[in-house]
């Protein structure tokens, strides 16, 4: 069953590149929102957004799970699927919650993450990954 969730369809070799773009670059620019998370972790939790009642201390560390683990998975293109839906939730957070009092130009930076999440999602981490050579993926260009 997993082997199947984790197939992804034959597909051209631009799109593997651009599938591998795309991992590499939103993946490394939201570790480093993880990063300062992590390392600012002390101060920022009694601040930081009390989601669903559950303290700013547990919030903070969903927020650096999804931006700094998952993110990291993303690159290397491990379980692609799985771990774009905590990116996922952590930019919605962010975007309606977060930032919901702030002007459009500072809620506009979790939407310009969420789309690519969701994109990969969608499609999967391609060839050029983990989930590519662990699940089989054989291709003849």
């Amino acid at each position: 069953m997993l082997k199947k969730l984790l197939h992804i369809e034959n597909a051209p070799l631009q799109t593997d590149l651009a599938l591998l773009v795309i991992r590499i670059a939103f993946g490394a620019l939201m570790m480093r929102y993880g990063w300062q998370k992590f390392e600012n972790f002390a101060e920022w939790s009694p601040g930081f957004l009390n989601f669903l009642g559950l303290g700013g201390g547990v919030s903070l560390g969903l927020a650096i799970f999804a931006e700094l683990f998952c993110a990291f998975l993303v690159i290397i293109g491990l379980f692609t699927r799985f771990v774009t839906i905590p990116l996922i939730i952590t930019m919605l957070v962010a975007f309606f919650q977060a930032h919901t009092n702030d002007s459009f130009d500072v809620k506009e930076h979790p939407l310009v993450f969420l789309f690519p999440y969701i994109a990969l999602l969608m499609a999967g981490a391609g060839k050029f990954s983990l989930d590519g050579i662990m699940f089989g993926m054989r291709r003849k260009y």
